[in-house]
């Protein structure tokens, strides 16, 4: 287990219990961590009741364009620290089969492709990243996991293509 998987985890149970160690992990990640990915999604979440958060106002909101498995575009506005998986939740896009693991790095249907340019802005991807990536479908050298990747706002306009197909177990009809 990576050192950020376990940091994830780590943090996951020990937030729910403690707002001073959420305080404390604020104060010492980096914005451009993985893991003030999931800090943010804590506070989001309303797990730190001791922090104040800031009013969403559409200047603090990032545009995020993208493209379904038909073509269309679907632009939304979402906040810097959401995953984009927590975009398509949040903004009730219908993506068939999309997260099902529901975050936890355990499938590769939040798998997105990414223009060239966008992709050298996502930051570096981890071995267990990889791994989930492996098993989906249509894996282009600009893939990613929706789940991996945290909003900043240098990712302004940034477009997301969903693939055509995507590999969920709970889709297989059990036949090996």
């Amino acid at each position: 287990m990576s050192f950020v998987s376990a940091s994830k985890r780590l943090l996951t149970l020990t937030v729910s219990q403690s707002s001073a160690f959420c305080r404390c992990v604020t104060a010492k990640i980096s914005s451009r961590s993985p893991l003030a990915c999931v800090q943010t999604q804590a506070l989001r979440r309303g797990i730190c009741s001791s922090q104040v958060t800031q009013p969403l106002r559409s200047e603090n909101k990032v545009t995020v364009n993208f493209v379904n498995r038909d073509g269309e575009k679907i632009t939304v506005k979402a906040n810097p620290g959401d995953t984009l998986l927590d975009v398509v939740i949040d903004q009730d896009l219908d993506f068939d089969g999309f997260g099902a693991c529901e975050g936890t790095l355990a499938c590769s249907t939040c798998h997105l492709v990414f223009d060239e340019e966008v992709f050298k802005q996502l930051g570096p991807i981890t071995d267990e990243e990889m791994d989930m990536l492996d098993l989906a479908y249509g894996l282009t050298d600009t893939s990613r996991l929706g789940c991996q990747i945290c909003l900043t706002k240098a990712l302004d306009g940034m477009t997301a293509r969903v693939p055509e197909s995507v590999a969920d177990i709970r889709q297989s009809d059990g036949s090996a």
